[in-house]
Formats: structure tokens, sequence, C-alpha cells
């Protein structure tokens, strides 16, 4: 397999961890600062998220830049990074729920 088809599919399923996780963002139930405070934490929680899966396919897209192929080891460790990488959206649930 060529790093090519790696990257593409990492790239798709971090555009759909990056997807959910906006998802899962409420807005203020009232224009009101307070308001905002109370959702701040999931904000809080959504952008330290955000830095993490951006740190992780932004290392990922270098690292395969410098590869030439992709073995089973690689792609099992790759799929390793994807399953927790698609852990993001149910803790920034869990943080909203837990308050």
């Amino acid at each position: 397999m060529t790093p090519g088809r790696l990257n593409a599919l990492t790239d798709g399923v971090v555009a759909i961890v990056l997807t959910i996780m906006v998802l899962e963002l409420k807005f203020p139930e009232e224009p009101t600062f307070g308001a905002v405070l109370e959702v701040l934490p999931l904000l809080a929680a959504y952008l330290l998220a955000f830095i993490y899966v951006a740190l992780y396919w932004n290392n990922h897209h270098h690292m395969l830049q410098s590869a030439r192929r992709v073995t089973g080891g690689v792609l099992w460790a790759n799929h390793s990074l994807l399953f927790c990488l698609t852990l993001f959206p149910l803790m920034i649930r869990w943080i909203d729920e837990a308050g």
C-alpha cells in the first residue's frame, strides 16, 4: 500500500472526528455573559481536544511524507491512532454531561 492511501484514510477520519466534536457544542440558552460562562468549560474542552487532534494529524502527515511504503504493522499502528482519536468526541460529551 502507498502512504498516500493511508494519509487519505486518516484525513477522512480526522475530518469526521472534528465534525462530530463541533456538533457536541451547545449554544448558550440566553445571550448573556452568565450563559456564556456556563458553557465555557465545554468550549475549553473542545479547544484542547481540537489542538490534540490537530497535533496528531500534523505529525502523522509529516511522518508519512518520509514513508516509502506501508506495512501491516504500520496499518495497525495507524488504526490504533485513529481509534484513540475517535474517542475525543466521547470525551467532549462526557465533560458536557458531567458538568
